[in-house]
């Protein structure tokens, strides 16, 4: 079997892997041509994803001959014997090499998670994944490294590795699932017909998506598409609103979202409107309207997470409105709000009952916003609120770096506010 790319090979093994779906299954890509893989069998089981980083010790002077390999855990480490005696390394020779290896395994592990900590495996099924075997070194490594995590069970998963003389690396593992197992195997690479180097933004891309999915959100009478977004362990969850003339694909919110995943935040984008609905334009300016469907994706979402997590709303132009007017309900249980270049004065009134800590981002050159949110800081009740200006922007916030640092300001607010509750 030839597979297109990573990718497609990620779903032919999900398939093999298909009756971990539903079950308390962690996956753990290798980077960095495991985690693309990884990342399709993540959202096909429905599990949350992570890296297990592996660092290979390649032999003094002879970097490309692998004598070992190690992973995050410290005592994670796989040595070849055989070849430590014929390149005579020596125990400070290895020292060194695997010091230099370690220091660079840390790097890129804070680099992908953003900072983050591993995703904890105690007790669960762990599914190791990457693009293939050849040797096993950092397979292996890895299997040691979730054992040592207190994973229940392990799961060594591959599209491809050679036909013969993989019992040691299977060993490592309660199972070992690899759809093709040819008897010629020279490299991986010769098993995909698209074999290009992943990059480690792709990596970082891939674990920001998380466990991203198409979903469909009931929301009273109507059902409205959405994405719904968790990465691993998520602290917290932040429902968007958009603006008029826009949806679930807006970019700039899209933009936004990415950034939350990034910081560990889960994310449901969805439409405000049906089709039919969009195309009365009294519907799309309807802020009561609007605000009953965000609240009503909200209670749906509660229905949808393992555990209670804290949601926060994020509202744009018109969208924006419809946070604030759906934050003032006694009750509303939200636990802050960000609005992008909003519309706070088409809540009126009840901006004074707004509870829920509360940024508002407007363009330096948006005049008109500016005077509009200026006015409806004077009109909030007890609630924390703020009002940050981005310098250069106008309304849609299109200047290089401007939507950047509206992602930053909206990260930064909701990290603070959006903290996991007590069970």
């Amino acid at each position: 079997m030839i597979y297109a790319d990573r990718a497609d090979a990620g779903r032919r093994l999900a398939h093999e892997l298909r009756d971990l779906r539903g079950r308390d299954a962690v996956v753990l890509g290798l980077p960095r041509g495991g985690v693309p893989v990884a990342a399709e069998v993540a959202s096909a089981l429905r599990a949350p994803l992570d890296v297990e980083v592996v660092r290979k010790l390649g032999a003094p002077f002879q970097p490309e001959v692998a004598m070992g390999a190690i992973a995050e855990d410290e005592g994670a480490r796989v040595l070849n014997e055989r070849v430590l005696r014929a390149t005579r390394t020596g125990e400070d020779d290895l020292a060194a090499v695997e010091a230099a290896e370690r220091a660079e395994l840390t790097r890129r592990a804070r680099e992908y998670r953003g900072g983050r900590p591993p995703l904890s495996v105690a007790g669960r099924t762990v599914v190791i994944v990457d693009d293939g075997i050849a040797t096993g070194a950092t397979a292996r490594a890895a299997c040691r490294s979730a054992r040592r995590r207190h994973a229940e069970r392990v799961i060594l998963a591959v599209p491809v590795a050679p036909g013969e003389g993989m019992e040691e690396v299977a060993a490592e593992a309660d199972a070992f699932v690899c759809p093709e197992r040819p008897a010629e195997f020279m490299a991986v690479g010769q098993f995909y017909r698209d074999f290009g180097q992943t990059t480690d933004e792709e990596v970082v891309a891939c674990l920001r998506r998380g466990n991203s999915r198409e979903v469909t959100v009931e929301a009273g009478q109507v059902r409205l598409g959405g994405e719904l977004t968790l990465p691993a362990d998520a602290a917290g969850v932040v429902v968007f609103a958009h603006g008029s003339g826009s949806s679930r694909h807006s970019p700039r919110n899209r933009f936004v979202a990415d950034a939350l995943n990034g910081a560990g935040l889960g994310t449901l984008l969805f439409d405000l409107l049906t089709d039919e609905e969009e195309a009365d334009r009294a519907n799309v300016f309807d802020v009561g309207l609007l605000a009953g469907r965000l609240a009503a994706a909200t209670e749906w979402l509660g229905t949808r997470l393992d555990a209670p997590l804290p949601v926060g709303w994020f509202g744009a132009s018109t969208g924006s409105a419809a946070a604030l007017w759906a934050a003032a309900e006694p009750g509303s249980g939200i636990a802050a709000v960000v609005s992008r270049g909003g519309r706070p004065d088409l809540a009126g009134e009840r901006l004074a009952a707004v509870r829920a800590p509360t940024l508002l981002i407007v363009g330096g050159n948006d005049p008109q916003v500016i005077e509009l949110n200026h006015s409806a800081l004077r009109s909030f009740g007890a609630a924390e609120h703020d009002l940050a200006v981005v310098p250069g922007a106008t309304h849609l916030f299109e200047e290089p770096g401007a939507l950047s640092e509206v992602a930053e300001l909206a990260r930064d607010w909701f990290l603070r506010h959006l903290t996991r509750r007590p069970a």
